[in-house]
């Protein structure tokens, strides 16, 4: 087991894969479909959906102090039932202001959700298992992305009134385990530390906003690339069986380095093979489809448990929860940028563009992590 309190850490987990799954089907498959017959056009939705996750990058740092004076339970429950209030004052239809405000409030309650798990999940895990248990954590919300993303469409077309209640109930779950976590005892409770504690989080500030910038390329240009390419998404569902089973091996297998020996030995190779990867695919399209998901898989995994053992190492134990906090917003703000810059690279010089691009975000990250600031944050140890 990788957490020393599993019903704890399995009910944060649950929580967290149902916000998820709520979050992902409002944007992405109800309101597009939803949104003529409740009075929001498409650039209405757009902005809904921006300021809710611009919200909740913006509010990370100061929601993940909050968790560590105020406890799980408090800090969860409000953006658990912000969540439920905004699916009800959306189901009934608002004027477009309100509409989006409403999804900015809900998102600076949510804010809490993401430090609050991860602060939690490394104040929980074994010791020597760090690195696997947040890499853990981390991929549970794929699953629950996916799945509200790709479900709640298709339900929506035959039976929206059920959907809608279903995302309730979903959030409805949240709350409650949001609530039975009101005294859960996680030792989360801030102690000052020195500046100098801080500065090597400051560090891991540019690779956090790299990393999440990358793969934030694709999510715009995904289907016109795919129709460049002559793909369908049928092209890609075995290659992308093989990225989705490497990831979880190379995790497994390189989450032991990182926790036993040293961070690096996982997180630079990590960042070598999502480089060469992105440069194989400038270079050729989809002519080696395989290679590219081998590489994406076995290089994702690298990183993403490379990742998270640097991070566990370098946060001030005292202020882990706000130093979380700081690390996703650099995530958050990256995510937010890489369809916005890959949308232009796809405009300007298509394929080769998107996946250059993405090349010098890895190769410059790789760089950074071996040679530069990166290197102090590196030997920081706790």
């Amino acid at each position: 087991m990788l957490w020393q309190r599993p019903l704890t850490m399995l009910r944060l987990l649950a929580l967290l894969a149902l916000s998820e799954t709520v979050r992902a089907a409002l944007f992405v498959g109800v309101l597009p479909l939803a949104g003529p017959g409740l009075g929001l056009g498409a650039a209405v939705i757009g902005l809904m959906a921006g300021a809710h996750y611009l919200a909740d990058a913006l509010g990370r740092g100061p929601a993940g102090a909050l968790v560590a004076r105020l406890g799980l339970g408090p800090s969860l429950l409000a953006g658990a039932l912000l969540g439920a209030l905004t699916l009800l004052l959306a189901r009934q239809g608002l004027g477009a202001l309100g509409a989006v405000l409403v999804c900015a409030l809900w998102g600076l309650g949510t804010a809490a959700l993401w430090p609050a798990v991860m602060s939690a999940s490394q104040a929980l895990a074994h010791p020597a298992r760090t690195a696997r248990a947040l890499t853990v954590t981390n991929l549970t919300a794929v699953p629950a992305v996916l799945t509200g993303a790709l479900v709640a469409g298709p339900l929506m077309q035959h039976w929206p009134q059920a959907v809608w209640s279903g995302l309730l109930l979903l959030q409805g779950a949240a709350a409650a385990l949001a609530l039975s976590l009101w005294r859960a005892a996680v030792p989360l409770r801030p102690v000052p530390v020195p500046w100098r504690e801080w500065r090597p989080v400051a560090a891991l500030l540019p690779t956090a906003f790299v990393q999440t910038l990358a793969p934030g390329l694709l999510v715009t240009t995904l289907y016109p690339m795919l129709a460049a390419l002559g793909l369908g998404l049928d092209d890609l569902l075995l290659p992308g069986a093989l990225t989705g089973a490497l990831i979880g091996a190379s995790a497994a297998l390189l989450g032991r380095v990182a926790d036993r020996d040293h961070p690096r030995r996982a997180l630079l190779p990590g960042l070598a093979l999502l480089a060469a990867g992105f440069a194989l695919a400038a270079l050729t399209g989809a002519q080696f489809l395989w290679g590219l998901a081998a590489l994406a898989g076995v290089g994702f995994g690298a990183f993403l448990t490379g990742w998270n053992g640097l991070v566990a190492r370098t946060l001030p134990q005292g202020q882990r929860a706000a130093a979380w906090g700081a690390v996703m917003t650099a995530e958050a703000l990256g995510a937010a940028a890489g369809p916005m810059l890959g949308g232009a690279a796809w405009q300007v010089w298509g394929v080769a563009g998107v996946f250059g691009l993405g090349t010098l975000a890895f190769g410059g990250a790789l760089l950074y992590v071996a040679f530069g600031q990166q290197g102090a944050a590196m030997s920081h140890e706790p």
